[in-house]
């Protein structure tokens, strides 16, 4: 009786290992057979020849079966070493992937709340954009990101240049406001000599005033 082996089994080795098995036990069946059958009587030289060449045919079998069992075997070893080996390297990737995604979900939270960050350039007082373009028409085909930026170094350039304005009018504002103390110390200081001449003029007015 012959045993197909299953269909699912794909490994050359594996498919001689049931091969080999499958002629030994069809063998040994053979053997129990040709026993069953063998009469009280002696055997005659050629039954015994026959029994001779099926026990050495089955011996051959057998060491031929315990090589391929020990093949098996270490060929066993060897695929459950690679299995956990490749084991390893699945759970390693695995973990990498894992920590791949925290980072992705870490640096998407950061983006977001960048993006939901309450920057002060959003409360400056700007020049509204249609302006700033018919100011700045070469402006016109720039990204908004681009364009953001161009706006602010606008309001830079034109803050610097109202501050370097204040500053100069500061510097003539501390001029005049000197130059208005200088000339009310000199009204003060005239007036308190126009008091001092009044002040000597009278004995020559009284002068002028007797009767002679």
């Amino acid at each position: 009786m012959t045993v197909q082996p299953l269909t699912v089994i794909q490994d050359p080795a594996l498919l001689h290992c049931l091969n080999v098995a499958d002629q030994t036990r069809n063998l040994c069946h053979e053997i129990v057979s040709a026993l069953e059958n063998t009469t009280d009587g002696e055997p005659s030289e050629q039954v015994l020849i026959e029994r001779s060449r099926r026990q050495k045919q089955l011996n051959a079998l057998m060491i031929q079966l315990k090589g391929l069992h020990r093949s098996a075997v270490i060929s066993s070893r060897d695929a459950k070493e690679a299995t956990s080996e490749a084991r390893r390297e699945v759970d390693r990737l695995h973990l990498q992937l894992q920590n791949l995604y925290y980072e992705q979900r870490h640096l998407r939270g950061e983006i977001t709340a960048c993006r939901e960050f309450p920057h002060k350039y959003t409360s400056l007082p700007l020049i509204p954009e249609k302006e700033f373009l018919a100011q700045h028409p070469h402006h016109q085909e720039t990204d908004q990101h681009n364009l953001m930026i161009a706006r602010l170094n606008n309001e830079k350039v034109v803050r610097e240049e109202l501050e370097k304005q204040r500053k100069e009018l500061l510097v003539r504002k501390q001029a005049l406001t000197m130059e208005n103390k200088k000339r009310k110390d000199d009204l003060a200081s005239l007036d308190e000599q126009l008091k001092k001449f009044i002040e000597s003029s009278r004995s020559i007015q009284t002068t002028f005033q007797k009767d002679y």
